[in-house]
């Protein structure tokens, strides 16, 4: 392989200089009498060298670049170009015009040297592509283009520069002058102010007030209120910008204006858009995502996807009985438009899954329309609910996903429970095959959720999909038209688990909904029969217990591969974790595959939803999952040790700021 012509002609002259070396050290050993005469040839030469080395590289740069010939064809071909140019030989530069020396050198002279060190960052293979190379030179943006004649190690290439400052600050005043829209909407603006004092209404407005008004007139943004509780913001994208930076702290400070009121704020931003309109599109999306999430934060939503901000509190009861009301109709009408209904919850569905679906079918039998539960009975933590309904008589009403497709047409009704997201559905074929959807849900909402269901019952404020159902259930036919005793406990069992026994994530429809299944003949005594383990499982979770370790108040266990029917241990260990003192929150990983699986609890001091987002995940602030792929448990105990500390990290800038 030949070398390149700049390090071929410093090779030479190093061997020259080691050759006259050895040649004067023979000499000297012969005749040391000459010592002085050579030390002072030396210096002479040394000072020759420094004197006229400047003044020789502009000689050679003269005539180099043909500025000795009147009329050459080198002054009258590049020399009078307008763009900066240069030729080069390898990477050394040869020749330059005058533009290239004045305005990118400051008139000096650089010939002979590498072009990286006249031109730093240059890259030639990309300079070859037709979009070239973008450079920060003397103060400036430069478009960098080359052609090179092939030649090996001595090719010759053209380098032309054309400078765009100018046009680079108008495209990053038009990008920060770009339009962002925000709304903002008080949480549960009816609720909370609904019997306040006029005085103590008029205090908190006037603070909202002032608070918005404040943040949006640091910029040249306008705000309005629109309606009560909501307002609409047009900004600019620089302030967008210092929004974001700030993590939108105007929650913060919207949720410390008075402590003793729960008064919260949502924001939906919309950034990035082509047009106003679609900004304002984006915006209200965005709000829909903030509050299915439970509100209490903002949701931004860009071209590439939506951030969340915010957040930490916890969720309240807003919904009401006439809404459960009119979304009962709504099902059933549905239902009744149907040839064929098929339910069905999450991947590895659990007691709630279940429960919620049982619930659904009850609702389909009542309206007298053929309906099946689609689960994969051997990837279900419900193997005893399921169990028990087909003791009880009702195992034609559970079928696997895949035999579920042929009976599916246009006018099939899919009712998805204890899920919103796409990924996680038992059957994404059922899904896509459908011709009408809906959901029930009390997860709070994440990307990648359900499009445009037909209808949606999601309420992040509820403890579970299985006190949703017994709710609607109370709307649905005739008095003597109600769960039987095995459907009920599999309704209760389902809010016990998410509940924790009625310890977490509990408000006062949830006692009612326990209430409602009491009276339909649910006995706590076989529902806690429910929830009874086998020595496998049993000894899974002491294993997955044992080998937890404490990490900033978190107890965070990590074990390998488990048997499949064992893997509800998972969750139980992540429970019983939380009953030791001075555990906030708890996160079990184990092996699944070449993947991870993690289940996280806690009891509200920790938002384990935030965390496990942060690995791709989601859930409830005190209930909350991720999975994984293609990573070691050690490894995933790193990234959930990580994912820890920033949102302690997070936590701590909240505070701060509030303060």
């Amino acid at each position: 392989m030949k070398q390149k012509p700049r390090w071929t002609m410093e090779m030479l002259t190093a061997a020259l200089a080691v050759l006259c070396a050895l040649l004067t050290l023979v000499l000297l050993i012969q005749r040391p009498s000459i010592w002085p005469v050579l030390l002072a040839l030396v210096v002479a030469w040394g000072i020759c060298m420094a004197a006229f080395r400047y003044q020789l590289r502009r000689w050679l740069s003269r005539w180099v670049r043909g500025d000795n010939f009147e009329k050459s064809k080198t002054k009258f071909s590049l020399e009078q170009l307008s763009q900066p140019t240069a030729l080069l030989s390898g990477e050394t530069v040869l020749w330059y015009n005058e533009q290239f020396r004045a305005r990118l050198l400051g008139g000096q002279d650089m010939l002979t040297s590498r072009v990286q060190k006249v031109l730093p960052g240059l890259d030639l293979q990309q300079c070859r592509t037709q979009q070239g190379q973008l450079l920060t030179l003397a103060d400036g943006f430069w478009s960098v283009h080359s052609s090179t004649v092939p030649g090996g190690a001595e090719c010759m290439t053209l380098l032309v520069l054309n400078e765009e400052t100018a046009l680079r600050k108008i495209e990053a005043e038009y990008k920060a002058s770009r339009p962002g829209y925000l709304v903002f909407l008080v949480d549960g603006y009816d609720d909370v102010f609904g019997d306040m004092l006029d005085s103590e209404r008029a205090r908190l407005l006037e603070g909202i007030n002032r608070i918005l008004e404040d943040m949006i007139g640091r910029g040249s943004g306008f705000l309005r209120r629109v309606a009560s509780g909501r307002y609409i913001a047009v900004v600019e994208e620089r302030q967008m910008e210092q929004f974001s930076k700030r993590g939108y702290d105007v929650l913060d400070k919207i949720r410390a204006l008075d402590p003793s009121v729960n008064l919260s704020l949502s924001i939906g931003i919309g950034r990035g858009a082509k047009t106003l309109r679609e900004a304002q599109d984006m915006a209200v999306q965005a709000l829909d995502m903030a509050q299915g999430r439970g509100g209490d934060q903002a949701a931004e939503m860009t071209p590439d996807g939506f951030t969340f901000y915010g957040g930490v509190s916890h969720g309240v009861e807003k919904r009401s009985k006439v809404r459960s009301r009119i979304v009962a109709d709504q099902l059933v009408k549905l239902i009744k438009e149907a040839d064929h209904v098929v339910i069905m919850g999450h991947r590895m569905s659990d007691l709630d899954a279940i429960g919620a679906a049982e619930g659904v079918l009850r609702i389909c039998k009542i309206c007298d329309v053929p309906a099946v539960i689609a689960v994969k009975r051997d990837a279900t933590l419900a193997g005893s609910l399921i169990d028990a309904l087909c003791r009880a008589g009702q195992k034609d009403d559970f079928i696997d996903p895949k035999d579920a497709l042929p009976i599916i047409s246009k006018r099939t009704l899919c009712v998805v429970v204890d899920t919103y997201q796409v990924g996680l559905v038992e059957s994404k074929e059922i899904l896509e095959k459908c011709g009408k959807v809906a959901v029930i849900d009390h997860h709070r909402k994440g990307v990648g959720y359900i499009q445009n269901p037909d209808l949606v019952c999601h309420e992040p404020y509820s403890s579970s999909a299985s006190e949703l159902v017994t709710e609607l259930l109370q709307y649905v036919g005739d008095r003597d038209d109600k769960p039987n005793r095995v459907e009920a406990e599999g309704l209760l069992s389902g809010i016990l688990l998410d509940t924790q026994d009625f310890t977490l994530h509990t408000g006062v429809r949830t006692f009612e909904a326990a209430a409602a299944l009491r009276r339909y003949g649910a006995e706590t005594e076989r529902v806690r029969q429910l929830f009874d383990v086998t020595m496998v499982e049993y000894a899974a979770k002491a294993e997955l217990v044992e080998r937890a370790r404490m990490y900033k108040n978190c107890a965070i266990s990590v074990g390998g591969e488990i048997a499949p029917e064992a893997r509800v241990a998972i969750a139980q260990a992540a429970n019983d974790l939380l009953r030791i003192q001075g555990v906030d929150a708890s996160f079990v990983a184990v092996q699944v595959g070449t993947g991870v699986n993690i289940s996280a609890r806690s009891l509200g001091a920790v938002n384990v939803q935030v965390i496990m987002e942060a690995l791709g995940g989601g859930g409830h602030q005190t209930m909350a999952a991720a999975q994984l792929k293609h990573i070691t448990p050690e490894a995933a105990r790193s990234r959930i040790e990580t994912a820890i500390d920033n949102y302690w990290a997070s936590q701590k800038k909240s505070g701060a700021e509030e303060k």
